[in-house]
């Protein structure tokens, strides 16, 4: 597992300061090193995991995690924990590819999260970090649709699970990130998007402790 280490020291290093992280990443992939050996392989099948084009016009799982983390990067100063923060932005869809289906003519992807969950966690576990920060990451790309489901009042909400397990907040600017990663948007759409993170915030306060 150890001689994984070093690349997640690279990976860290661009994630943390780089102004666009995007560009190291396609640059290893195109270098072929997504395809070498696991876990890293689990990034290389990102490339391959087509998205639904209503939700995604910006195309694959890969294109669409490269969007995340340069927006992600502008938002890492606000974040308590940048280093979990971003690496959640790298990972945060890495359960598409196995639950990614094709229903009644479009493509979903349910449950990625939970998958991601487990996921992130053997692949973040293969570099011998420790295991709270294994678990920081892991949880995050596990709650990383609530603001989705809280927003819309869906029953698989669970704000009071999420609290006791992530930040509210860093949730807040992972997904904001997440939709950010879906190609432009106009002012009016970001205004919008910034007035459903401040109501998910609204929603969790009753449950922090």
């Amino acid at each position: 597992m150890a001689a994984n280490k070093e690349y997640y020291e690279e990976f860290s290093r661009h994630l943390i300061e780089d102004e666009k992280p995007s560009a190291y990443f396609l640059k290893k992939e195109e270098e072929g090193i997504f395809k070498e050996r696991y876990p890293l392989t689990l990034l290389g099948k990102l490339k391959d995991t087509k998205q639904s084009p209503v939700h995604h016009p910006e195309g694959n799982v890969w294109i669409h995690t490269m969007q995340v983390i340069d927006n992600a990067a502008l938002l890492r100063d606000q974040s308590d924990e940048p280093e979990v923060f971003m690496w959640a932005a790298l990972l945060h869809d890495i359960g598409k590819p196995s639950t990614t289906r094709v229903r009644r003519g479009k493509i979903t992807a349910y449950d990625h999260d939970l998958a991601g969950e487990k996921l992130s966690w053997d692949f973040l576990h293969e570099f011998a970090l420790e295991e709270s920060f294994i678990i920081k990451v892991s949880k995050m790309v596990r709650w990383h649709m609530q603001v989705l489901m809280v927003i819309k009042d869906l029953p698989y909400a669970n704000i009071k699970k999420m609290v006791r397990e992530v930040p509210p907040y860093e949730i807040a600017l992972l997904a904001m990130c997440d939709r950010l990663g879906r190609g432009g948007f106009s002012a009016e759409i970001l205004e919008n998007e910034k007035n459903n993170i401040k109501r998910f915030l609204e929603k969790c306060i009753p449950y922090i402790k």
